[in-house]
């Protein structure tokens, strides 16, 4: 419980860099936030420096932290409603030279994806929601939920990548 309590004070993160010879670097973070608004900023601002220190998506972070962004805003407001009690887990794997595996989950009570209304549609055009997770398929290469609608997976290869299946259900991570 106490550590329940010191997670919704402050965004908790945890980072491993690793390496095998001839594999190249490997980037494992986790993270945890409280479901506030507020906590979006700080945590990405976090991620990202480690993102872009890993060199795993060297020219695609931008991309990365619009769909990082999207991904957390959805499981703070969406998601967890607001509940500052809940939390926003927040896992990432880069490997140098393959891309970035992100996954968000929330301890909402989830949706179903497939029938969340087409954002571009003329009828949803001037909605206040509803563009998140197309923005996120914008922006990366793969984004999947899981069956309850409580976790996003999104991945981003890096394009030069010859070696990476671009219809492959793994991001080389």
């Amino acid at each position: 419980m106490a550590r329940m309590e010191a997670l919704n004070r402050r965004s908790d993160l945890r980072a491993h860099l690793a390496g095998t010879p001839g594999s190249g670097s490997l980037l494992e973070v986790d993270a945890w936030m409280p479901s506030e608004v507020k906590a979006i900023s700080p945590l990405v601002d976090r991620l990202m420096r480690l993102i872009e220190g890993s060199h795993c998506i060297t020219g695609e972070e931008h991309a990365v932290e619009l769909a990082l962004r999207e991904a957390l805003s959805n499981a703070v407001v969406h998601g967890n409603r607001l509940d500052a009690r809940k939390l926003v887990h927040v896992r990432c794997r880069c490997k140098v030279g393959e891309g970035i595996s992100l996954t968000v989950s929330d301890q909402g009570q989830g949706f179903d994806a497939s029938n969340v209304p087409d954002p571009v549609a003329v009828e949803n055009l001037l909605a206040e929601h509803g563009r998140g997770i197309h923005i996120m398929k914008l922006a990366m290469d793969q984004v999947s939920f899981d069956e309850r609608g409580t976790e996003v997976h999104m991945c981003k290869r890096l394009t030069r990548n010859p070696r990476v299946d671009p219809q492959s259900d793994s991001c080389g991570s």
